[in-house]
């Protein structure tokens, strides 16, 4: 019997991500969202780094549904604001998941940041919970720079003004199979396979 694996995500892109990448590394589960659990619990952000707040919603998913669990959280980190807006990633403007503003406010905060003190990287921790209460987490980054005016339409959140180390491109400018070699989460997530196949293989 195919053993199942709960993304604690409502995001249709992140189960798709995921889904790739186990079928990649020849996972043999059978994946499900949490959209398919009515009444699971939403989950507050509160740990101080991105492996808190992935563990706290990878348990909260294993609690509810019985399954193992994995959840990831991520977030956009500037040098010159001391690793900022990091775990505060979606809420920097103070609204929840406004990419907009988020990006206007934090590029008015960068405006009289000279190009060499303009680093960046966007991080990400995947965990990985079994209802045993048995947990792993995995984390991973790409680093690059941040520029001074957004570029692309691929991407979402911060992408269209980050540039990684060794590109031209924003990752906003990149295929979607160019950002997943070398994105934080892609990463991450590969990372936390070999895992996931050695404890429900």
């Amino acid at each position: 019997m195919t053993a199942r694996l709960v993304l604690a995500s409502l995001n249709p892109h992140k189960i798709t991500e995921l889904a790739r990448i186990l079928a990649g590394g020849k996972v043999g589960v059978e994946l499900a969202g949490l959209g398919e659990f009515p009444g699971a619990p939403e989950v507050a952000e509160t740990g101080a780094t991105f492996a808190e707040n992935a563990l706290l919603k990878a348990e909260s998913a294993a609690q509810f549904t019985g399954l193992p669990s994995v959840a990831d959280d991520s977030g956009f980190c500037v040098d010159a604001l001391n690793g900022m807006p990091g775990v505060l990633s979606a809420r920097w403007s103070g609204k929840h998941g406004d990419d907009e503003a988020n990006l206007q406010l934090l590029l008015g905060q960068l405006a009289d940041t000279p190009d060499d003190r303009r680093g960046a990287h966007f991080t990400c921790a995947a965990a990985l919970v079994l209802p045993s209460g048995r947990q792993h987490v995995s984390e991973a980054a790409v680093h690059g720079r941040m520029i001074r005016l957004p570029r692309g339409e691929n991407g979402f959140g911060y992408d269209p003004v980050f540039v990684p180390d060794r590109s031209e491109l924003t990752t906003a400018e990149m295929t979607a199979e160019a950002k997943d070699a070398i994105s934080h989460r892609g990463r991450a997530l590969r990372a936390l396979a070999p895992v996931i196949a050695a404890l429900l293989g």
